[in-house]
């Protein structure tokens, strides 16, 4: 039983990033904006969320640095492709390899270290203990307890499904994406709507990235978000943006990840356990991909 509980938790912490990063990918896709940036946005969120946490000894400063770094980047992926209009894809990619370039320099140039950076001054990201839930047997050592963003992202689940399906806001995001001329017949610009997109993008990768750094681990390395960013683009691609699909999706990863990490603790390679999370989205997208040829 202890396993059982050991693999939720590790489920859990290994599906909250990916979900934050896929939840924000839902907004650019259904925008109509292929966002491959959201790589650089974990790093880079997870970069700040270090640094802030470091210089300020707070948590908290060091999760709104992570979002306005992440933002940051969203900002910069606005100017090119949706001001200059440059190619996404080439965007996208351009800003990962900034992101990954320029967290290495920062943190050899800030630290003096190479690889990773930890430090007792880091303040992680507080647990919560819900009073009652906690006293219920076993449940409550999974549903209490918990850092405080892997709450956040299963409130951001209902709030994203909310304001894509129930508001304006979100009825207007899918026209963008779905029939741009016929929203800026309505007297709304496309272009507007898809800078929204991208913010609350940004927002929602630095908090996954924050969660990396802050609530994971205690400690910023070089390229932690791991191809993470690029799995959440894979789970709003399998789900066409659907938010409870992009949850799934994200579940699957980190019990990918838990089971990983369990198995490690039983003698199996490091090497063999890292690869669990990524075979299990290959293994989704074949299937996906199966369906939809059936599907033609």
């Amino acid at each position: 039983m202890r396993i059982v509980i050991g693999l939720l938790n590790g489920t859990l912490a290994g599906a909250t990033p990916v979900l934050l990063a896929a939840l924000g990918g839902a907004f650019t896709f259904y925008a109509g904006v292929f966002n491959i940036a959201m790589e650089g946005m974990l790093l880079v969120g997870a970069f700040c969320a270090a640094l802030g946490s470091f210089f300020s000894g707070s948590w908290l400063v060091g999760v709104l640095c992570a979002v306005a770094g992440s933002v940051l980047l969203s900002l910069l992926f606005i100017l090119f492709a949706i001001m200059l209009k440059t190619d996404e894809f080439v965007t996208g990619i351009a800003l990962n390899l900034f992101a990954a370039g320029a967290t290495t320099y920062l943190l050899r140039q800030l630290f003096g270290v190479r690889g990773a950076f930890t430090d007792p001054g880091i303040q992680a990201i507080p647990r919560v203990d819900i009073p009652v839930v906690s006293q219920i047997p076993l449940a409550g050592e999974v549903l209490s307890g918990q850092n405080l963003i892997v709450y956040g992202a299963a409130l951001a689940v209902l709030g994203c499904a909310w304001l894509v399906f129930r508001t304006p806001f979100g009825l207007r995001l899918r026209a963008a994406g779905y029939n741009a001329a016929s929203l800026e017949s309505s007297g709304v610009r496309p272009a507007r709507v898809r800078v929204m997109a991208l913010l609350l993008c940004g927002v929602l990768c630095g908090l996954g990235g924050a969660f990396l750094s802050l609530g994971y681990v205690r400690l910023f390395a070089e390229g932690m978000s791991a191809g993470r960013g690029w799995i959440a683009l894979a789970a709003v691609i399998l789900v066409n943006g659907n938010p409870w699909g992009v949850a799934l999706i994200a579940l699957l990863f980190g019990l990918a990840d838990g089971a990983g990490l369990l198995a490690q603790g039983l003698g199996v390679p490091a090497q063999f356990t890292g690869m669990l999370p990524y075979l299990a989205t290959l293994i989704a997208l074949f299937v996906y991909a199966r369906r939809k040829q059936r599907a033609g």
